[in-house]
C-alpha cells in the first residue's frame, strides 16, 4: 500500500526485533551434490554434510540436478499469483491449518497477537496427481510451472533424506517406503518491501516440523541461529537451494542432528519471494528416536509424535511463543 510506517499490529517488542547491523555470513556450508557421484569425493562430501547437520542443521546445495529454468519458472508463477487482485486470492483464504490449499497472511491471521509481514499460499504436492487439481487455476501457468518444480524437488528430497540417514548409520531400507509415501507441503511466501524493516519480521524464529525443508529464494532475508544462539544472515547464491533440517530428523537422530531455528528479515527496497518445500513422513506415522542411536550413554531424549500431533499443536499454540519440539523433549 506504500504506507510510510509499519501499522501497529506488526510492531514487535524491542527484544524480538531483528539486529539491523548483522552482516551476511560467508562461511555457511555449501555442498556440491555432484561430488556424491564421484567415488574419490563421496566420503569427504558425506563428512561435510554430517558436520553441517550436527552443527547447524543447515547447508546450501549446488549442482543439485534441478535446472535453473525450472526454478525461475516456479518463482515467476509465485510472482504472478501474488500479483493477482486481492479478491481473486481471497477465494482461497482459510485459517484452517488442515486445508489442502490455503491462502493467508502472517502465520495464522485468526489468532496472531503480533502480525508478520508475509502473505503465503500453501498446498500439498505429493503425490502430485492427488493434489494439483486443487491448486490455483489462476494464473493459468501456475499448475504447470509450480508442478514441474514440486516434482523435481521431491526427487531431490528423497536423495538428501537417504544421504542424511546414511550419515547417521541408519538402515535406509526400512524407511525407504515411508520417505516415498511422505508428505510434501509447498509454502510459497511473499515478503513485500517494508518501510521500517527494523521493527518487524516476515517470520518469527521457528523450526520446521518435518524431516527436511528445501528452500528456493529470490534474494537474501533468511537468518539462521547457531548452537550458541547467534544469528547468521544467509547469503543469496544464484542457482543454489537451501536445505534446512526439521524436527523429525532431530528426533530420529535422538538429538545428534539439529533442526535449525530460522527467521525472515525484511528489506526497505526489495520484495522477496521464497518457495519452501516441506517434507515429512506420513501424516499418522509415529516418529521416535532410531533404536540404533539409543544406548546407556544416549538415552531416549524425545517422546514419540506424528505430523497430526503437530497440526493439533499449531492449532492451539503460537509458534512464535513456543517450539513444538520443546513440547516433546523428555525432562531428566
Amino acid at each position: 500500500m506504500g504506507v510510510p510506517h509499519v501499522p501497529q499490529r506488526y510492531v514487535l517488542p524491542p527484544s524480538q526485533r531483528p539486529n539491523p547491523t548483522l552482516d551476511l555470513t560467508t562461511t555457511l556450508p555449501i555442498v556440491d551434490l555432484s561430488s556424491l557421484h564421484n567415488a574419490s569425493q563421496r566420503s569427504q562430501t558425506l563428512d561435510n554434510i554430517q558436520s553441517a547437520c550436527k552443527e547447524l542443521g543447515f547447508f546450501q546445495v549446488v549442482n543439485h540436478g534441478i535446472p535453473l529454468a525450472v526454478m525461475n519458472d516456479a518463482l515467476d508463477a509465485a510472482t504472478e499469483f501474488f500479483n493477482l487482485s486481492l479478491e481473486e486470492k481471497m477465494l482461497l483464504l482459510s485459517a484452517n491449518v488442515n486445508a489442502p490449499v490455503r491462502y493467508g497472511t502472517s502465520l495464522n491471521h485468526a489468532n496472531d497477537k503480533v502480525h508478520f509481514w508475509r502473505d503465503f499460499i500453501k498446498h500439498y504436492a505429493h503425490p502430485i496427481s492427488n493434489w494439483i487439481h486443487l491448486w490455483p487455476s489462476n494464473p493459468p501457468s501456475y499448475k504447470d510451472k509450480m508442478g514441474k518444480y514440486a516434482q523435481a524437488v521431491q526427487v531431490l528430497q528423497k536423495q538428501l533424506t537417504e544421504v542424511m540417514l546414511e550419515t547417521l548409520g541408519l538402515n535406509i531400507g526400512h524407511l525407504h517406503e515411508e520417505v516415498e509415501e511422505g508428505c510434501q507441503l509447498m509454502a510459497i511466501n511473499c515478503y513485500p518491501a517494508c518501510p521500517e524493516p527494523d521493527l518487524t519480521l516476515g517470520m518469527p524464529p521457528h523450526s520446521d516440523y518435518g524431516t527436511v525443508t528445501i528452500l528456493l529464494q529470490s534474494g537474501p532475508g533468511l537468518q539462521i541461529m547457531d548452537n550458541n544462539r547467534n544469528w547468521h544472515s544467509v547469503p543469496f547464491v544464484e542457482g543454489a537451494l537451501i536445505v534446512q533440517l526439521g524436527d523429525q530428523i532431530e528426533v530420529m537422530s535422538n538429538g545428534l542432528y539439529k533442526s535449525v531455528v530460522h527467521q525472515v528479515t525484511l528489506s526497505a527496497e526489495n520484495k522477496r519471494l521464497s518457495i519452501a518445500s516441506l517434507h515429512s513422513l506420513p501424516l499418522n506415522k509415529k516418529i521416535q528416536p532410531a533404536p540404533e542411536l539409543v544406548d546407556e550413554q544416549h538415552p531416549v531424549s524425545y517422546n514419540e509424535f506424528s505430523f497430526r500431533d503437530f497440526l493439533d499443536f499449531i492449532s492451539n499454540n503460537n509458534i512464535a511463543d513456543r517450539r513444538f519440539i520443546d513440547s516433546i523433549k523428555k525432562t531428566a
